[in-house]
């Protein structure tokens, strides 16, 4: 007799499957970054004083959700647009002085200094677009391979291929292509 053998599936693997797996278009992943980041901003500046370490930790997850929930068509998308949601986030932590000029030397100052946040976050986006890039070429590969076997054998095939070549070695009946020469449009004879 044979046993089968049930799997169970860990308790770890169950709570990932009830997480949201929304699939969002290049410009909604990107939209989904960027407010993401000023509203965590703002609560960095009310909760915790501006402190680049919390926003910086904050932006690793929202860096891994963009990549994850965007889209297959636009996977190349989650590593361009989470630098630009880190660059919308850091505006209100920033700490530029007053006037338009002191806002913006702020905040270059901050992704200067941020930088390596910055491409932390940019770097897991990348290597988990990239990873689910390469699973879904893998996928597509192994379906068309399946799709090539469970077609019909070669020896079906040959007539089909063959009959066209039979149809145009047909002899025309005189008369029906008309004018008759080389330009001529040979006509199918109609069945009785």
């Amino acid at each position: 007799m044979y046993r089968v053998r049930v799997r169970s599936v860990p308790p770890v693997v169950l709570a990932l499957r009830r997480f949201p797996n929304p699939r969002l278009t290049g410009i909604g992943a990107g939209l989904f970054a960027a407010l993401t980041m000023f509203v965590l901003a703002c609560v960095d500046r009310l909760l915790f004083d501006s402190s680049e370490l919390v926003y910086g930790l904050l932006f690793l997850p929202v860096s891994a959700l963009t990549a994850l929930w965007v889209r297959p068509a636009d996977l190349v998308t989650a590593p361009i647009s989470v630098p630009i949601a880190f660059a919308v986030g850091v505006f209100p932590i920033s700490g530029g002085s007053e006037g338009l000029g002191g806002q913006i030397m702020g905040l270059v100052t901050a992704l200067a200094v941020h930088a390596g946040w910055l491409y932390g976050g940019t770097l897991i986006a990348g290597l988990i677009a990239s990873v689910r890039k390469v699973r879904q070429m893998r996928a597509r590969r192994r379906y068309v391979l399946a799709q090539g076997r469970s077609g019909a054998p070669s020896s079906e095939r040959a007539p089909r291929a063959a009959a066209p070549a039979a149809a145009a070695a047909k002899p025309v009946r005189a008369g029906a292509g008309g004018a008759g020469g080389a330009g001529a449009v040979a006509r199918r004879p109609q069945r009785p």
